[in-house]
């Protein structure tokens, strides 16, 4: 595509034109003159005079940062992402069942699905228009699977659950699961422990997936204990997320990989969620909160704003003598407000 083609699809302004159509996206150290590349970060500004790319995605305040070809664009990076997306389309589907598919009477399925081998459907579900469902994935009984969502291999989807249109989910995501609730029969006091056991409570609940939802590879979202595991739409969810039972994840969220999100965890809008971050249950998150990597979250978040709370990264010997710091601070205000008192 030349830069012009670019435009009639994806808008914003031309500079210039390339001599030979483009082929694909780049970065600045690496593309040839058949690709384009971007400029989101300044920190990367002065390479663009190096780059070997035939053109660029650059933001209005960069518009005269480059010589070469360039689409200037309020937002590069997403523009960016676009242009990726042109270049590279989602693989098409070719409809139809595979003959070692194992797909219940009662199941509908779309004409112009596509059903690879050794799939397994159960009673009653619904898979929709164009959806494509990857060998070895299992689907529940009474599952609806909206337009257009792809399922890739070795996806597990347990009965009951509702998944939109246009997501994809990953290879090894389990999606119903049991989530984690049982009731102790004895003592939690250890000087008083008794025979007894732990009574599983039966998680009778379901997920609901949103439209535009993405689900990384080996990630788990439990099925509700009584109420509904909900995600909302254009969710976006990484590799290795655990969501417990119960969890309301709304609209535009985005969570990166390790995270583990425990019952009943309330999440808002257009929240970022760093990776390997862990939050409590039964806790809110507010709309347009940042949460840091690694970031250990107890109490709920009220205010849109960046949270962090893991420690920043040192040598060795200097984090353990912080660490030791740490362990002596109730005694460090005790022994200050001791002093403060004498000194009265």
């Amino acid at each position: 595509m030349y830069l012009r083609d670019l435009q009639q699809k994806l808008g914003g302004e031309v500079i210039g034109e390339v001599s030979a159509p483009l082929a694909g996206v780049g970065t600045i150290a690496s593309a040839d003159a058949s690709q384009i590349t971007f400029l989101a970060n300044p920190k990367y500004r002065a390479e663009l005079a190096a780059t070997g790319a035939g053109a660029v995605i650059v933001g209005t305040r960069d518009r005269d940062a480059a010589s070469i070809p360039r689409i200037v664009a309020a937002n590069p990076y997403a523009y960016f992402a676009r242009v990726a997306q042109l270049f590279n389309p989602l693989p098409t589907i070719t409809p139809g069942i595979h003959p070692s598919a194992a797909i219940h009477a009662s199941a509908r399925v779309a004409q112009s699905a596509a059903i690879a081998e050794f799939v397994s459907i159960g009673a009653g579900a619904d898979i929709g228009e164009g959806v494509s469902i990857g060998a070895g994935s299992v689907v529940g009984d009474g599952v609806a699977i909206g337009a257009h969502t792809r399922l890739n291999a070795r996806v597990t989807v347990y009965a009951r659950t509702i998944i939109g249109a246009r997501c994809i989910v990953h290879s090894g995501v389990v999606i119903g699961a049991d989530g984690f609730g049982f009731a102790a029969d004895f003592s939690t006091d250890v000087s008083k422990a008794k025979a007894g056991n732990w009574v599983k409570i039966p998680q009778t609940g379901r997920v609901i997936i949103g439209d535009d939802v993405e689900i990384g590879a080996n990630t788990t979202i439990d099925r509700g204990a009584i109420d509904d595991t909900v995600i909302g739409n254009d969710v976006k969810l990484d590799n290795q997320i655990q969501i417990g039972h119960n969890c309301k994840i709304g609209d535009h969220t985005i969570i990166s990989g390790c995270v583990g999100i425990a019952g009943s965890a309330t999440i808002g809008k257009h929240v970022m969620i760093g990776g390997a971050a862990g939050i409590l249950g039964h806790l809110d998150i507010c709309d347009g909160a940042v949460i840091s990597a690694m970031t250990l979250v107890t109490k709920s978040i009220t205010e849109a704003g960046t949270y962090t709370a893991s420690m920043p990264l040192m040598k060795h010997d200097e984090w353990l003598k912080n660490a030791v710091h740490l362990r002596r601070l109730g005694a460090m205000a005790d022994a200050i407000k001791g002093n403060k008192g004498n000194s009265k």
